[in-house]
C-alpha cells in the first residue's frame, strides 16, 4: 500500500501563507535524519506524524486542528520533555521570550496519566505545564528558529543518552 508523505497533505491542505515554514521544517528535520511515522489510535484520522531520531520521539506535527474545524494550519509539540533538558541550553533573551510564549499549559485533555508539572524552562519556573512543555501553532519565522532549536536540544539528548 502507498503511504503518503507528509508533503502530500501539506501541499493539499495548507494554503501558501503556511506552506512555506513548514516545509522549510520539514526539509529541516530530514536533513537531520529525522523519521516521520503516521500516528495510530487517537490521532489515527488525523494528520498527524510522530518525529522520531534513532528510535526517540523529537516532536509531533499536525496539520490541521484537533477538532477537525480547520485544515488551514499546523502544530508541533516538543516530545514529553523534562526540565533537565532545558537546564544547560544557552539562549538569548528574545529566543527564551518566544520559547516561554508556546509552553503548552496543561488543559486537562486526559492524554496523559499526569495532569500539568512544575517545569524550569531556560532559567523561568512554570506551573501547570503539560507533559510536551511547548506547543507551537503556525509558528513564524523567529518561532521556527525556536522550534528548530527545540529539536536540536531534543536530538542532542538523544544522543547523549546512547
Amino acid at each position: 500500500m502507498f503511504e503518503r508523505e507528509i508533503e502530500n497533505y501539506i501541499n493539499e491542505f495548507l494554503t501558501e501563507i503556511h506552506k512555506k515554514n513548514v516545509l522549510e521544517f520539514i526539509t529541516y528535520l530530514r536533513k537531520n535524519d529525522m523519521l516521520f511515522e503516521k500516528a495510530g489510535g487517537y490521532w489515527e484520522d488525523k494528520l498527524y506524524w510522530y518525529i522520531k531520531y534513532n528510535e526517540k520521539y523529537v516532536c509531533y506535527i499536525l496539520i490541521g486542528s484537533e477538532e477537525k474545524s480547520s485544515l488551514d494550519h499546523w502544530t508541533i509539540w516538543s516530545d514529553d520533555s523534562g526540565s533537565n533538558w532545558y537546564k544547560d541550553v544557552r539562549l538569548d533573551e528574545h529566543m527564551k521570550e518566544i520559547f516561554w510564549k508556546n509552553i503548552d499549559f496543561c488543559g486537562n485533555c486526559g492524554g496523559c496519566s499526569v495532569k500539568g508539572t512544575n517545569k524550569t524552562i531556560f532559567g523561568k519556573i512554570f506551573d501547570n505545564v503539560c507533559r510536551t512543555t511547548f506547543k507551537f501553532i503556525d509558528p513564524d519565522v523567529e518561532a521556527l528558529e525556536c522550534v528548530k532549536k527545540m529539536t536540536d536540544i531534543r536530538k542532542k539528548d538523544i544522543l547523549s543518552n546512547i
